[in-house]
């Protein structure tokens, strides 16, 4: 039926059961009305040191929450970074204080240089250089006769050999790919005087930002979308859309009443997670969460050799462990994650998550601290690839956290003590079981 053909395998075998679908809000699709609040959050043109967009959006996307609950916006003098507390007043300061973080930051191409043909040489920074070719570019340039004032300037794509028929044979061939300082901005200026087309008539000049010009858009998979920057616009949309969930809760104010939430939007995390150190002294939260993007790393090709967590897009958001990531922590949210029947993956880090969990232990500040990533494909290209059955679910796990949090106070802040751990031989026990059978 028409029906059956909108309903995933698991829908479709419990209707043909007689049994009722899985209801759970992460095994629907998003709603049209939801989605097209994270494809305007994800598209705001915000790279790293230029986070305001981004800002702008999330606090747009709060705004019900904060007027009607009084809650309070923290900003910042040396960044655009941005912080929505619950309970700015002194009594907040005796709650559980739990920040939930994500970057607001993109990676930052920059103009390094107008030739004399008017190309527009860029840095490609995080980025793979061959995964740019032929891309939609946006260029925003800084007004030299009125600075702090921008242009934004659309249609150049980035190039690099401006046609295969004049690629060496290794790069024809696939045996070598292209180098960073090849990649240009094409504006297809042409006639007298190129580079001044650029430098004069266009004002562009050294340091201007480059971002990619590519909105997320549906997939093919069930629930899936794709486009670029969904690192990490995807953590500033779950921490916004928990703080709507937190407002819509009927026992919202017995939450709240238990615990401070402080909805965090940190900048220049891809640069060495600057922003959040920044945010995490400043407030000095009793615990810390970071969500970003993480790997789904058994459809990476390539990398089966290296065993990598078996860890998949759809299948719900990723808790790391290792690092500094906090064990006591870790486990109040496997507990959240069970109360709620919430999907969750384990990934393992080492000395680093990778992540804004690291900003606390940066920023010399005692408290726990967590990593929740969603998997998505393709990181770093134009091309990301995503499910909203792991977004979705990803802000209800932190809701649960949240509510696991606030009940258990004390209790959940007791660090494991290996020493009490129990010896079991379950193994032996399992293989004398088969073998009797």
């Amino acid at each position: 039926s028409a029906r059956a053909l909108c309903l995933g395998s698991r829908q479709r075998a419990a209707l043909s059961s007689g049994a009722a679908p899985d209801a759970r809000p992460w095994r629907q699709p998003m709603a049209p009305e939801q989605f097209a609040v994270m494809r305007e959050l994800l598209a705001a043109p915000s790279p790293v040191g230029l986070e305001r967009a981004m800002t702008r959006e999330v606090e747009k996307h709060m705004a019900e929450a904060v007027a009607a609950r009084g809650w309070a916006a923290h900003r910042f003098r040396g960044s655009a970074g941005l912080v929505i507390d619950t309970d700015p007043t002194p009594a907040g300061r005796d709650k559980l204080s739990v920040m939930v973080m994500g970057h607001t930051d993109k990676i930052r191409m920059q103009c390094r240089k107008v030739g004399s043909d008017g190309k527009v040489y860029i840095d490609s920074d995080s980025h793979l250089p061959m995964t740019l070719i032929g891309n939609p570019v946006t260029i925003f340039s800084e007004d030299a006769a009125a600075p702090g004032t921008y242009r934004a300037i659309q249609g150049g794509t980035i190039e690099a050999l401006g046609a295969i028929h004049f690629a060496e044979p290794a790069i024809r061939s696939g045996t070598r790919g292209i180098k960073a300082k090849q990649l240009y901005v094409e504006l297809g200026v042409h006639g007298d005087k190129k580079k001044e087309q650029v430098t004069q008539g266009l004002g562009l000049r050294p340091g201007d930002a480059v971002l990619m010009d590519r909105p997320i858009t549906r997939g093919v998979g069930r629930n899936t979308f794709h486009g670029a920057y969904l690192d990490n616009g995807l953590g500033c949309f779950v921490t916004a859309e928990l703080g709507r969930l937190v407002h819509g809760l009927q026992d919202a104010e017995g939450l709240l009443s238990k615990v401070r939430v402080l909805f965090a939007f940190a900048s220049h995390e891809e640069i060495g997670r600057f922003g959040s150190r920044v945010l995490a002294n400043e407030l000095r939260p009793d615990v810390l969460i970071a969500v970003d993007v993480n790997h789904d790393y058994n459809a990476a090709p390539g990398v089966g050799s290296e065993n990598f967590p078996d860890i998949s897009m759809g299948a719900g958001p990723t808790l790391s462990v290792g690092s500094v990531a906090s064990p006591h922590l870790n486990s109040a949210i496997q507990r959240a994650a069970r109360a709620g029947d919430i999907p969750l993956q384990i990934d393992v880090v080492g000395r680093d998550t990778g992540t804004d969990a690291m900003a606390a232990v940066l920023a010399s500040v005692d408290c726990a601290v967590a990593s929740v990533g969603i998997p998505i494909r393709n990181m770093h290209t134009i091309s990301e690839l995503a499910c909203t059955d792991d977004v979705i679910a990803s802000t209800h796990l932190l809701l649960e956290t949240l509510r696991t949090l606030g009940s258990e106070g004390k209790a959940a802040f007791k660090h494991p003590d290996l020493g009490e751990a129990k010896i079991v031989h379950e193994a032996a026990a399992l293989a004398s079981e088969d073998k009797s059978g």
